[in-house]
């Protein structure tokens, strides 16, 4: 009798070769993560040929872990202290970081904060001017073309409009040392996103008006507590001026009511709790408001957070990348839905009932006002 035949499984050899190179996936820099895996601070940066690819490399790195600001930001500074002692150095480190701040989603915020401790640990002092003053140089070209820009096709506008927001987080971050030694905010920016937010409204847009939005919910609080400090009405102003767009310009209705709910933020004190006391010195502790110089911003669960928040970064990351506000707008706020699309024509057609008598009623209210 035949003995039974055992099935033998096919030997299967592998192609992959124990000298091939290692697999990394793509966006994955290995120059950068193996020049920052050093502790030596002569290794960090000597693998570099140039000052731009080293600091390239790490506004990268702040881009893709914005959590390590804080633990790798010194031997940044303490590096370019070593690297950047000439003037066209620097003029190079500023148009860097400028070039990252305006072109990369949701990096506008880690930028300012790097510019505002490069102005402070940076050595170098050239008679063309030292960082901050090189930076606001930089910022100054793009202001000095706001009327072009907001005119200009899409990509000029989106251009611009990345350049807005990432000087109203300069406002916001950079601080500036007084006569008395006290630490204040530049004033040159404050005046400078007021001229940039008449710009703005002068060329009512969607995009353009998407951004002024933007640009108030960030900074209005701060703003219109800086101008009341000087007897100044320019928020009552600016309020003025998004009450006519409502009623006159040739605006989407999904940024006529963006701009309602922005004049109802306003009308709550930009929700915060209740005004400073003018009759004593504010304190942790007998003032809610005391941290809440910033704007004060809200989690997808509407819970609020500001500036004195330890997780603030987090959820400020959180915020932008989620974009409540602008669904199926970029960043920048320049990508609208076309007719046509199913989302944009339920925003042409429909209407809550309850947002449509309100609309109605203020449009109502305003007429009779401007009649009067």
């Amino acid at each position: 009798m035949a003995e039974p035949r055992v099935a033998v499984a096919p030997v299967v050899t592998s192609k992959l070769s124990v000298k091939a190179p290692e697999f990394y996936p793509s966006g994955y820099n290995q120059n950068f993560n193996q020049n920052f895996a050093d502790s030596s601070f002569e290794e960090r940066y000597d693998g570099y040929l140039t000052l731009a690819e080293y600091v390239q490399d790490f506004l990268n790195h702040l881009t893709e872990q914005p959590g390590c600001f804080e633990t790798e930001i010194e031997q940044f500074a303490e590096t370019l202290n070593g690297w950047v002692t000439a003037d066209e150095a620097l003029q190079e480190l500023v148009e860097l970081i400028y070039q990252q701040a305006t072109s990369v989603p949701n990096f506008s915020y880690m930028g300012a904060r790097l510019c505002n401790y490069l102005s402070h640990h940076l050595t170098i002092s050239p008679q063309s001017g030292n960082f901050r003053q090189l930076l606001l140089q930089r910022c100054r070209t793009e202001y000095e073309n706001r009327d072009e820009a907001t005119r200009g096709d899409e990509t000029t506008r989106k251009q611009f409009h990345a350049f807005v927001l990432f000087l109203a987080e300069l406002y916001l971050n950079l601080e500036i040392k007084g006569t008395k030694g006290q630490v204040m905010r530049a004033e040159i920016l404050q005046e400078g996103l007021r001229e940039l937010l008449n710009a703005l409204f002068s060329n009512p847009v969607d995009s353009n008006l998407i951004c002024a939005v933007k640009l108030l919910k960030l900074t209005g609080s701060v703003l219109e507590d800086a101008w009341k400090e000087k007897g100044k009405n320019d928020m009552e102003e600016m309020i003025q001026r998004i009450e006519n767009v409502v009623l006159d310009a040739n605006c989407s209705r999904d940024v006529k009511h963006t701009l309602l709910k922005l004049v109802e933020l306003r009308s709550s004190n930009w929700g915060r709790v209740h005004g400073t006391s003018p009759h004593r010195e504010a304190t942790p502790e007998n003032d809610p408001n005391y941290f809440m110089n910033e704007p004060t911003f809200y989690t997808s669960d509407g819970v609020p957070f500001t500036a004195a928040d330890p997780d603030y970064q987090e959820k400020y990351q959180e915020l932008l990348e989620r974009e409540d506000f602008f669904p199926d707008y970029e960043e920048n706020g320049t990508d609208l839905l076309a007719p046509g699309d199913p989302y944009f024509d339920y925003i042409d057609d429909e209407m809550d009932p309850e947002i449509e008598e309100a609309f109605e009623k203020f449009c109502l209210e305003s007429e009779h006002k401007r009649k009067q």
